[in-house]
């Protein structure tokens, strides 16, 4: 008996019709003849649904006894017992009640399986266990029930269940997923169009890499070696050269102008481990093509033309990017290169672009070597070798006659292994005892200290020259290599601090670390006084040394300017380091500046906005404030007027006319010292940890009975707020919705909790905002539409937003399904970091550009 094969239905949220393609695919199996059996289905209450059981034989559930209450599951014996050709089991990432025999159904399933049984099950994208923390993230909510994803990818079959988003709040709104009583709740939380998008989008990637991974084996099992472009996938050749970077850019753009493109970034060492390429430069082009979206690799083969076309067709990759070769025109004579044999081996199946850059014909060159002068084991050997290495040598010659030519020969080598070993002094003083020991060992006369034959003596001499010569070589090339090695360092450093001008980072403090970790300091300060005489202060400081408080307090201090100085703590630097160290100071400096700039042009913007608003509100002062006193002066003339007899109706008439007009110059007064408040920046919220239920009734006090209805759960977590700024905001968010709301249509004002953040939504069921006005609503003294003058300055969502940003919130507009806006007001939950809740806004800016 063979392990029976799963079929499941995947979808991004509930209500997308897996249940219903599962019932529909049921009920096809049973009209060719299939033994199908409902193991466990759940139709919600659904009616599509639930007529599609009808005409599929229904195995009993078992019930089972928790907490006082009973709960149906799947009776996983009788399905076996049954032993149908296909079981349909829904929900697959369920958890069983407790007495079950598994704690998870998906482990029911498994046992189907191992009987032999076919199933096919549903699961929604957002139940995957490695996608959990992502899901929370996007919605707010953390998934309990999970299934493994290997039992998924285990599955014979995965087919996805799709709907737009737009389509599945349509479905929502018109009661088709959850009961009347709850879409509204769920419209504005779960089921948000950001929020959908972003599952939509996960489980079209999670199928996407399902499907890729099942060409794959295809193409492995049956032995495909032929590309099959069924995507554009780019592989780029890199050499470690500069101009990796420019391929990797043009691989971007080629991919770009594909569906679903891909670039991977090979980089193919030999297996000797000799290679030109610099490790830095490839760090570099990692690091680009991880931002371009892209993926990086490293491949060992010896024939790189070979081992990059056995890559490219690995990947089932359709094009490759290499750059035009660097060699001269004269190395060509030892072969076409890669980009040539490449082309020619490439096939019919796999484009190859040749891309040119500024590096063509320059040539390849070997990296410069890192190092500096010649280290102390070298020096002691190289002086072992030029002082004891020719008494030993001629020791060893003396059993043997080779001749005086060979002999001079052997001194020689011995002369040059000194020298590459211990540089000029000790390769000088082998050559010395070398021509002592050849003049009284080998040059006749023997054993004197004289010279019969004068040929010897300009041996001996071009003896002692050559010895010298490599000496000086091998000395002068220690200390090119030491020079070229600081040079390196330094223009890495200069780079770097070019690269923050270019980048526009101008923070001090991170200036001031750089400066501490380049030069291996305690801490690193920047001092500055006004003019000679007066006392040093400190712009900006980094490191846990001791404080300075003036230069030559430091170990090491470099003046900028006259009255400025950057001072270290630490150790004393040599004098070669001062030159880097002064590009240093000398950003600082440019860094301190610019900052300084930056806050004057802050404060002069700061003196303009408030300007914008004094203009703004003498605009209007000049008319909605003496429309409600030109009323009030003239309810009151009428009453004092002696000439005419007011009846009691007309004297309440002219009082509540009176009352009206007091009551809109409160409320106006009150939203311009608001507003000038926030512009002024004197608003200092006093947060304490506090229940909105003991805020939000506040704000309805000035609220018609009857025009709002309230939805705040006593269950939700504390805010930490301000409580007389969020009664403020309230009171504004709440009269706003209620101007604009048709008559006999309470506005809605609720709350929930979404991760650490508790959402108030104010709803009206309004004529609306357009997306491109949504912004400027929050503005001051915008008034959106027609609103005639009199109906107030446009004050009262400025003033709101403004207040929920100082306690740490948001204030943002949508749209209210059905018809209307809402507002959203974020707020910080008791406990939680305030940081998170700008993580959690950015993240969902994107469901807000969706609705």
């Amino acid at each position: 008996m063979g392990r029976g094969k799963l079929r499941i239905y995947l979808g991004a949220a509930p209500g997308v019709g897996k249940t219903y393609a599962m019932l529909s695919e049921a009920h096809r199996r049973v009209e060719r003849g299939t033994d199908c059996v409902v193991a466990f289905v759940e139709h919600h209450d659904r009616p599509r649904t639930e007529v599609m059981l009808h005409g599929l034989e229904q195995v009993p559930r078992r019930r089972l006894e928790y907490r006082g209450g009973v709960f149906p599951e799947m009776d996983l014996d009788a399905v076996l017992a049954r032993r149908p050709q296909i079981a349909l089991v829904d929900e697959l990432a369920h958890t069983n009640i407790p007495g079950s025999r598994n704690a998870k159904r998906w482990q029911d399933v498994e046992e189907l399986l191992a009987a032999g049984i076919d199933v096919i099950s549903t699961v929604n994208i957002q139940h995957l266990e490695s996608l959990g923390d992502v899901v929370e993230s996007i919605t707010g909510v953390r998934q309990q029930e999970t299934v493994p994803d290997e039992v998924v990818r285990r599955a014979d079959q995965v087919e996805l269940v799709d709907m737009s988003p737009e389509a599945l709040r349509r479905r929502m709104a018109h009661g088709n997923i959850y009961q009347p009583d709850k879409v509204d709740a769920a419209l504005s939380n779960y089921f948000r169009p950001g929020n959908l998008t972003a599952l939509r989008e996960l489980a079209l990637l999670w199928v996407a890499d399902r499907v890729d991974a099942y060409l794959t084996q295809y193409r492995s099992d049956h032995r495909v070696s032929r590309i099959w472009g069924s995507r554009e996938r780019i592989v780029v050749g890199l050499t470690g050269g500069p101009e990796g970077r420019t391929l990797i850019r043009r691989a971007a753009r080629l991919a770009e102008k594909g569906a679903g493109g891909e670039v991977l970034a090979v980089y193919i060492a030999r297996s000797d481990g000799l290679t030109s390429a610099s490790p830095k430069e490839l760090a570099l082009q990692r690091t680009l093509v991880e931002d371009l979206g892209g993926t990086f690799h490293h491949v060992v083969g010896d024939d790189i033309p070979a081992a990059l076309l056995a890559f490219a067709r690995g990947v089932n990759a359709t094009q490759i990017v290499l750059g035009s070769s660097r060699r001269r025109t004269w190395q060509y004579v030892f072969g076409p290169g890669v980009g040539a044999t490449v082309a020619r081996e490439s096939g019919s199946d796999l484009d190859v672009h040749i891309v040119t850059h500024d590096e063509v014909a320059k040539g390849r060159g070997l990296p410069v070597a890192r190092g500096a002068r010649l280290g102390r084991s070298r020096r002691v050997g190289g002086w072992i070798a030029g002082v004891a290495g020719p008494p030993v040598l001629a020791a060893l010659l003396s059993a043997v006659d080779l001749g005086l030519a060979n002999d001079m020969l052997l001194f020689l080598a011995l002369t040059v292994a000194a020298a590459l070993l211990g540089g000029l002094m000790p390769a000088l003083a082998s050559a010395a005892v070398g021509s002592l020991l050849l003049n009284y060992f080998y040059s006749p006369p023997l054993h004197r200290w004289t010279i019969a034959d004068p040929k010897n003596i300009v041996a001996i001499v071009i003896f002692v020259a050559v010895g010298a010569a490599v000496a000086s070589v091998v000395d002068l090339a220690a200390r090119r290599t030491h020079q070229a090695a600081r040079l390196r360092a330094e223009s890495e450093i200069l780079s770097f601090l070019a690269g923050n001008v270019l980048r526009g980072e101008t923070g001090l403090e991170d200036l001031l670390e750089r400066v501490r970790e380049t030069f291996g300091m305690e801490s690193a300060a920047l001092l500055e006084r006004a003019s000679d005489v007066e006392p040093w202060t400190c712009a900006g400081r980094v490191g846990q040394g001791r404080p300075v408080e003036r230069p030559d307090q430091a170990d090491v201090d470099m003046p900028v300017g006259d009255h400025m100085a950057l001072a270290l703590t630490g150790r004393v630097l040599p004098a070669e380091d001062r030159r880097v160290l002064a590009a240093f100071a000398a950003q600082a400096a440019v860094v301190l500046d610019r900052r300084r700039l930056q806050e004057e042009a802050d404060r002069a913007r700061t003196l303009a906005e408030g300007n914008r608003i004094r203009t703004a509100l003498l605009a209007a002062v000049s008319h909605d404030l003496r429309t409600p006193l030109a009323g009030i002066k003239a309810a009151v003339t009428s009453l004092r007027s002696e000439d005419v007899e007011w009846s009691e109706e007309d004297r309440a008439e002219l009082l509540e006319g009176i009352e009206e007009g007091a009551d809109r110059l409160d409320h106006l007064v009150g939203n311009l010292l608001d507003m000038s408040r926030l512009q002024t920046g004197t608003v200092t919220p006093l947060i304490r940890e506090i229940d909105l239920d003991e805020v939000v009734p506040m704000a309805l006090g000035g609220v018609p009975g009857g025009s709002v209805d309230l939805d705040v759960p006593e269950t939700l977590p504390m805010v930490a707020v301000d409580p007389g700024l969020l009664e403020r905001a309230m009171a504004n968010l709440v009269e706003n919705a209620v101007k604009y709301s048709p008559s006999g249509t309470p506005v809605l004002v609720a709350a929930s909790a979404l991760a650490d953040r508790v959402e108030v939504r104010v709803v009206d069921r309004g004529p609306g905002v357009p997306d491109e006005a949504k912004g400027r609503i929050f503005e001051p003294f915008q008034r959106y539409g027609d609103a005639p003058r009199g109906a107030g300055v446009g004050l009262g969502l400025a003033v709101a937003r403004g207040f929920a940003e100082a306690m740490g919130g948001t204030l943002d507009a949508e749209d209210t399904p059905g018809g209307g806006l809402t507002m959203v007001l974020t707020l910080r939950a008791a406990g939680a970091r305030p940081d998170l809740l700008h993580v959690a806004e950015h993240a969902a800016e994107p469901e807000r550009q969706a609705s």
